[in-house]
């Protein structure tokens, strides 16, 4: 009988060699971010910003064309590096790459500092320079103290204290200073600080969670409200972060939000609420799960993970939410008759009409997709099939 134990010897000793190559790559990492802290330098006295596509794609190529000479996968190295180019720009935007050296620090308050967004935003801002001074419902430092004290105020509080908490501290934020919120309704809170202050006033939504790993490519909305000078120095600070802008008004973002936010947030919560009715144990269906599915049952999961007191003012307070929870009612009901009918050709006629909606997006799509699919299949390997 073979002795399982023979090849533990060989085994144990290959596994070392790994995890000595595997060490000096991680020492080849920290020289390439001390030379990315050099680059930063250089770029930053001559102005130079952060992202350069074009060197990014000769890079790819050049690290893909050397991939296939030495018989590695191109697909993965891209991936590899593609993920060294973010921390790249991640570590060249925390030091104030795009920011002018000559840049003003200010006295940033946030009203609500100590939720999640609120902690976020200090580090954003306190990553850029300015000194963050934190006010909530525990600090000694009370709102309208925050407010007087401060160059920049921002409303981080949940969305149905927003109008309160905005017409107490408004009041006292300097006429030189900005007022300025993160909350993901516009309209309402917008007209509120325009009537509540004579201070500059800009309004933002950040598109993104407290729990990023990095702010390099995430989207924050603004819509400009009152002061130009303010206004340019937002722009600045959310660029120097590797943040993306896109400028509209409140009742465009908030007829926007009705489609991103609350029709995705509804979708998911009928989903999870169907799946919860069926009487099927989620576990059990996982045990039969395609990637596509798993892909599904984790942004489900996700999504009940976090707080109901979130989600309810995003979806009850927009004023277009009727009208897009109507359209996604009337879709499902349309697309139960027709499988209920068996009509494969009604069926077919609803692909099409939505394919030429997506149009060239499909072929995006597939590609994204894919590659988030392959990496969620990577990562979900361990979970038990038993």
């Amino acid at each position: 009988m073979t002795d399982d134990n023979s090849n533990r010897g060989p085994l144990e000793e290959l596994r070392a060699a790994l995890d000595r190559v595997d060490h000096e790559l991680l020492e080849l990492l920290e020289r390439r971010m001390g030379i990315v802290a050099d680059i930063a330098v250089q770029k930053r006295e001559h102005r130079v910003r952060i992202r350069d596509l074009a060197r990014e794609r000769r890079i790819l190529e050049d690290r893909c064309a050397r991939a296939e000479e030495l018989g590695l996968p191109t697909d993965s190295i891209e991936s590899v590096w593609r993920q060294l180019m973010l921390m790249s720009r991640e570590r060249q935007a925390a030091l104030r790459v795009e920011l002018p050296p000559d840049v003003e620090s200010k006295r940033v308050a946030i009203v609500g500092g100590e939720g999640g967004m609120g902690r976020s935003l200090g580090t954003l801002f306190s990553d850029l320079g300015h000194e963050v001074l934190v006010s909530d419902l525990d600090t000694e430092l009370t709102p309208v103290a925050a407010s007087q004290e401060a160059d920049v105020v921002i409303i981080s509080v949940p969305i149905r204290e927003t109008r309160a908490v905005i017409e107490q501290v408004g009041p006292h934020v300097r006429q030189d200073a900005l007022l300025m919120d993160v909350t993901s309704i516009k309209t309402d809170p917008m007209a509120a600080m325009l009537s509540a202050t004579e201070a500059s006033v800009l309004g933002t939504h950040p598109m993104f969670g407290p729990a990023v790993h990095t702010y390099q490519g995430q989207r924050v909305v603004i819509c400009p409200g009152r002061g130009e000078a303010w206004l340019d120095w937002a722009r600045q600070m959310f660029s120097a972060r590797g943040l993306v802008i896109t400028e509209t008004t409140p009742e465009e973002h908030d007829a926007m939000m009705a489609i991103v936010q609350v029709l995705h947030h509804f979708k998911t919560q009928v989903l999870g609420l169907a799946l919860s009715s069926l009487g099927v144990p989620l576990e059990e269906s996982l045990r039969f799960t395609s990637p596509a599915y798993l892909l599904e049952t984790y942004v489900t999961g996700r999504h009940f993970a976090q707080s109901p007191e979130l989600y309810g003012p995003i979806e009850m307070l927009n004023p277009d939410s009727k009208r897009v929870t109507e359209a996604f009612q009337s879709a499902a009901s349309d697309l139960a008759d027709i499988l209920a009918a068996g009509d494969q050709e009604a069926f077919d006629g609803v692909f099409a009409d939505v394919r030429a909606f997506f149009g060239d997006f499909t072929e995006e799509a597939l590609e994204q997709s894919g590659f988030l699919i392959d990496r969620l299949v990577e990562l979900s390997a361990g979970r038990s099939s038993s």
